[in-house]
């Protein structure tokens, strides 16, 4: 789904910085709770970071935030976002009245259509595009909805728990999907996640969102496949474990 970027509060947006994205003291508040508080952050162009946090930390805020659809943060500093910018949800969010084709094209001219019918055959839908979404899998109907993310050429692509809701195997399939599509189209990517080793297996860099503030950053450089056996993966996992709280024996 594209999105537009719209005008903070109080805050300067803007949509003519370079592919990556900056933010200075990002505030949002509910009820008078800050679930942002004064966040800073810089993500280099092309940069895939994934963002961990327990639930309520504001993941899914910063994400509507830099999406451009929360006009209710605020804050003394700069939001700045690439100009085309898409996101993709942990449901696919398909028309269910339009067939797979015109779904990928939704929001986009007609021209795109050579485009969109290349798109689909990439991510593994390929003589699907007559399809009404009912028909697809769950797994499929995610596909459909990374193409349809893809389909403006987007410079920034922000996923919410886009594989949340799929069974362990369908996700890793996604997982290598995903790769190959950042690969290949070469967007900045901010992924939203709960899951710790889906965020170390995809992403360049991890950080955790933590009482409206990012508590911890690092970068994942290690070469060769992202094995969980790998005792570099297992280092970091605990690491990251135990920054959420959690006790990585027993996860």
């Amino acid at each position: 789904m594209a999105t537009n970027p719209g005008g903070l509060t109080s805050a300067e947006q803007s949509a003519e910085a370079g592919p990556g994205v900056q933010l200075e003291r990002l505030t949002r508040k509910f009820g008078g709770r800050a679930v942002l508080d004064d966040v800073d952050l810089t993500i280099p162009e092309g940069q895939f970071v994934a963002l961990l946090g327990k639930s309520g930390s504001g993941k899914s805020t910063l994400l509507r935030a830099l999406a451009g659809i929360d006009h209710g943060v605020a804050g003394a500093g700069l939001l700045r976002v690439p100009g085309r910018t898409s996101m993709v949800f942990q449901d696919s969010r398909l028309l269910p009245w339009k067939r797979v084709l015109p779904n990928v094209l939704y929001g986009q001219p007609r021209s795109r259509r050579a485009v969109a019918t290349a798109l689909l055959a990439e991510v593994g839908l390929a003589g699907r595009e007559k399809a009404w979404p009912g028909e697809l899998s769950g797994g499929e109907q995610q596909r459909a909805a990374l193409a349809r993310a893809l389909v403006g050429e987007p410079e920034l692509l922000l996923a919410d728990e886009p594989f949340g809701a799929l069974d362990a195997l369908t996700r890793i399939r996604m997982h290598a999907l995903l790769r190959r599509l950042v690969e290949a189209h070469r967007p900045t990517v901010l992924l939203v996640t709960h899951d710790v080793d889906e965020a170390i297996t995809l992403a360049q860099r991890v950080l955790i969102l933590d009482h409206g503030r990012i508590e911890v950053d690092i970068d994942i450089d290690f070469d060769g496949p992202r094995d969980p056996a790998q005792p570099q993966f297992q280092q970091i996992r605990r690491s990251l474990l135990s920054a959420l709280g959690a006790d990585p024996i027993a996860a």
